[in-house]
């Protein structure tokens, strides 16, 4: 795990240990109204297989739902010691991008409050960007400070290996739906004085077709460690895909450790195309797995690269258990599972 040097601020790695998994769970006034029936196994797989090795933090739209989601887990079986509903209303389930952004100052951690608004006015986004602060208000984070911040910036848009070293696209900062003011050096000094990351790696290329995001990281590349980077590939000319993804691989062969040393680079297959129900394409990606404590949950599409991306993800993570979960229902909103989910580390406690 890596160490923070002495009164530096800093993000933590994904894989540092962690308090809780924050999640937003679906309901009728979601974009999941409809098709509760499909999605919700999805959740309870989730919970399962992350309430079995650490807390999962449920967010739910009020008692009543909150009553529903854990009978629905008590139904399925699953763990329920690890399993704590909290109240909050939101728009949408996609919570690593509105939930809080964690950072370190020496032993002290702050939870960043960015502002929200639905992917560039996308979506409806109102009642997402107050999560924070009624969780907040509610007491889950303790004596835990949270700090708001102006800037729109979405937590699928970054990427550290927990070192001062940040990942991250322009296609979605540097856009003009977000904050039209800011060039790249104003985001590097951002980065810098509130997150603690003064190395940022820009990425050019990289972008799945049915992305909404405009090209977040979590869909494309992630820190593995401090020197490995996992990405998506593609080799076949056909996948609509292709270029972008060739051109994100020759870059990411150029991106420099903060010590000027190349990164190891680990390529994860892509699934066959998956087309929503309206013929519209779906941005399917290994890339989009979560970090937890033991474990390391990679999203499935009945696809034949699905044994690839396990054990690709296996190798890379040889000391965690990769588990597999079914993600064919959730990638038809646009996301999977580590959009649908934000990491509490564990200096944040809830007393």
């Amino acid at each position: 795990m890596t160490e923070p040097a002495s009164g530096r601020r800093r993000m933590p790695a994904e894989w540092e240990p962690q308090a809780a998994l924050l999640i937003a769970w679906p309901h009728e006034a979601t974009d999941w109204r409809g098709s509760l029936t499909e999605i919700e196994p999805v959740y309870i797989e989730l919970v399962r297989a992350t309430a079995a090795v650490q807390p999962v933090w449920i967010v739910c739209q009020d008692a009543i739902h909150a009553d529903q989601v854990i009978e629905r887990l008590q139904q399925a079986d699953v763990k329920q010691d690890n399993v704590m509903p909290v109240i909050a209303a939101y728009n949408d389930t996609w919570i690593r991008d509105y939930g809080p952004i964690t950072v370190m100052d020496d032993d002290t951690p702050r939870l960043l409050d960015f502002r929200f608004n639905g992917w560039g006015g996308k979506f409806e986004a109102r009642l997402d960007d107050r999560v924070n602060a009624l969780l907040n208000g509610g007491g889950l984070f303790g004596r835990t400070t949270l700090v708001a911040l102006p800037q729109v910036l979405e937590g699928g848009s970054l990427e550290t290996d927990g070192a001062g070293t940040l990942l991250t696209t322009s296609g979605c900062l540097l856009g003009a739906t977000r904050n039209p003011d800011m060039q790249r050096r104003d985001w590097e000094q951002l980065f810098a004085e509130e997150l603690g990351c003064d190395h940022v790696l820009w990425l050019e290329n990289g972008y799945l077709a049915g992305d909404d995001t405009d090209g977040h990281i979590d869909t494309l590349a992630r820190f593995a460690d401090t020197d490995t980077i996992v990405h998506v590939s593609c080799d076949d000319p056909d996948d609509p895909n292709y270029t972008a993804l060739q051109a994100m691989a020759t870059e990411l062969q150029q991106c420099r450790q903060a010590n000027g040393e190349a990164y190891r680079l680990v390529a994860l297959p892509s699934p066959q195309p998956m087309r929503a129900a309206d013929g519209q394409p779906l941005p399917a990606s290994y890339a989009n797995f979560i970090i937890i404590n033991q474990r390391v949950l990679v999203p499935l599409y009945d696809d034949p690269a699905d044994v690839t991306a396990q054990t690709v993800l296996q190798q890379t993570f040889p000391e965690r258990e990769v588990i597999g979960i079914d993600a064919r229902a959730m990638v038809k909103q646009g996301g999977v599972l580590h959009c649908a989910t934000m990491q509490i580390p564990m200096d944040v406690i809830n007393e």
